[in-house]
């Protein structure tokens, strides 16, 4: 029996659920965290996922560690092995600072500290251009307190300025996420952004499905058709309204099928990647059990579009 068909356990595995949308799956390696990277791929690609949302981290491509550009070489070629697409995801806790989540921010009240942050961006997309990622995700962070919030936007919009001319000579959209709790929260934080910026043409959205679910006013399914002139990167798990937490499919309150029915609507082409990083001890089943959800939740490809459903082109 091939690993591709058992479990690490040794009992047969179900056989990867066959393809039957436009829609391409992702699962976050933030989600995975329990496993080194060559095995969180493997698994991710004997299981049928299309690619990697890739958190980096210490434990999952460094970006701090020596030889970065030789082990994202190495990486690009096992992603290609494995036939595995990408996006490079910057949300890891601790990667900067030991002591503090996120730390330091967009937003940090110390210049030498927000170009901290600033230069792990400008790495990450360098990452993303070496591995022919989709886009580069980010967030802002949480205002620091006592910061007046026009000060925070201008230091976020300063801030963010050389990482967009970074991603435009890199041909990488630069995808922001709309995180409840920061100062871009929500769809029209991120338009607030964007006019700020006058409309950069690298400056995209990441769209969070269950963050739709817990904050914004729009139902998720409205959301994505509000977003899609700018979306670059969707991230999607369960949610209920007003609670921040991340739940695997199930076990929250979204109705998937008319979410996933918009999204193909809009032509998105990237991938729409598992967000569960609190479930990383669990990582392999939630991974095992979400792709099968997603793909009896999503719709069918147009009619008289066969190869919509094996073929997907990433979106610039």
């Amino acid at each position: 029996m091939t690993p591709a068909t058992q479990r690490p356990d040794g009992t047969p595995a179900p056989a990867p659920p066959p393809r039957t949308t436009s829609l391409r799956f992702g699962y976050g390696s933030n989600g995975l965290t329990d496993l080194r990277l060559d095995d969180a791929l493997a698994l991710l690609a004997d299981l049928g996922y299309d690619g990697v949302g890739l958190t980096l981290d210490h434990m999952h491509l460094d970006p701090l560690a020596p030889d970065l550009a030789a082990r994202t070489r190495r990486l690009a070629a096992r992603l290609d092995a494995l036939g595995l697409d990408v996006t490079v995801e910057t949300g890891a806790r601790y990667v900067l600072d030991p002591r503090r989540k996120h730390g330091p921010s967009l937003l940090d009240p110390d210049p030498d500290d927000r170009a901290r942050r600033v230069a792990l961006l400008i790495r990450a997309v360098q990452v993303a251009a070496d591995l022919g990622a989709h886009a580069v995700h980010c967030f802002s962070g949480t205002a620091p307190a006592g910061t007046d919030r026009d000060e925070a936007w201008e230091r976020l919009a300063e801030a963010l300025t050389p990482v967009l001319e970074a991603a435009a000579r890199a041909r990488v959209p630069l995808a922001v996420e709309p995180e409840p709790g920061h100062l871009l929260a929500t769809l029209a934080d991120f338009h607030h952004l964007r006019r700020t910026l006058g409309d950069p043409e690298h400056l995209g959205l990441t769209l969070d499905i269950g963050h739709c679910q817990c904050l914004e006013p729009l139902p998720p399914a409205d959301c994505v058709r509000a977003a899609a002139p700018w979306l670059r990167h969707v991230q999607i798990e369960d949610m209920r309204r007003g609670v921040h937490e991340h739940l695997p499919f199930g076990e929250g309150e979204i109705d998937f099928p008319p979410v996933l029915a918009a999204l193909a609507a809009t032509g998105y082409r990237g991938l729409t990647v598992v967000e569960l990083p609190r479930h990383s001890h669990a990582g392999p089943h939630h991974a095992e059990r979400s792709l099968p959800f997603l793909r009896r939740a999503a719709p069918a490809p147009p009619h008289g579009d066969p190869s919509a459903a094996l073929e997907g082109s990433s979106t610039s």
